[in-house]
């Protein structure tokens, strides 16, 4: 964890000593629907949230690269139902990641411009949980538990994970914007085999100056 966040700052320091022009900073907030993509299909989409803070390093007049620090929420969701029973389960994880987008800004006259970019991603799970439900005509059950991060058995989930994401929005001239987001995960997070893997979609707002 400590090495993770060294790596941070050198990066965001190390871009904002080579950038072109005014270093600027902005923050993104809003919903995350994530699931696993698995080899013969995926898990249902769960909901969470997520919050980015980034400093934008110009590179020239309509290219930014965006290095920042983003809390996420991912996981997915399984429901099935037999007979009459009914059961569904959630796992939520909680993740810092770090993204590096390269950013190309298109101005729409004096009122904004849309921006849209991507690059790549490390991520380190922070924690998990895992919260069960079940019921039928007669009873219901409730569980939770942590989520076992690490490789091998026993374990749920891989810890890092590395990927692809991709954003697009519009911001305003008084720095107001709102956001799109989707997260390509390409490391397999199986610990026992198999391939899963992170797909998040995201939406928000956010302000940059």
């Amino acid at each position: 964890m400590k090495k993770l966040l060294l790596s941070a700052a050198i990066l965001l320091g190390s871009l904002g000593a080579f950038a072109q022009g005014g270093l600027g900073y902005g923050l993104r907030a809003g919903v995350n629907i994530p699931k696993y993509s698995f080899e013969n299909g995926s898990s249902e989409s769960n909901t969470g949230f997520f919050v980015t803070g980034y400093l934008d390093a110009p590179i020239s007049p309509n290219f930014s690269i965006q290095p920042g620090l983003s809390l996420q929420n991912k996981g997915g969701k399984y429901s099935a139902t037999v007979n009459s029973a009914t059961g569904e389960l959630k796992q939520s994880i909680m993740s810092l990641d770090i993204p590096v987008n390269l950013v190309a800004k298109l101005p729409t006259g004096g009122s904004g411009n849309f921006f849209i970019g991507a690059g790549p991603y490390v991520g380190f799970a922070l924690s998990g949980k895992n919260k069960f439900e079940a019921s039928s005509n007669n009873s219901s059950a409730k569980s939770e538990w942590d989520v076992e991060f690490g490789s091998g058995s026993g374990k749920d989930l891989k810890r890092t994970d590395f990927g692809v994401n991709f954003l697009a929005g519009y911001q305003l001239t008084n720095g107001f914007q709102i956001n799109a987001g989707y997260g390509l995960g390409l490391t397999n997070l199986a610990p026992n085999g198999g391939s899963q893997k992170n797909r998040v979609w995201s939406v928000g707002i956010g302000f940059g100056l």
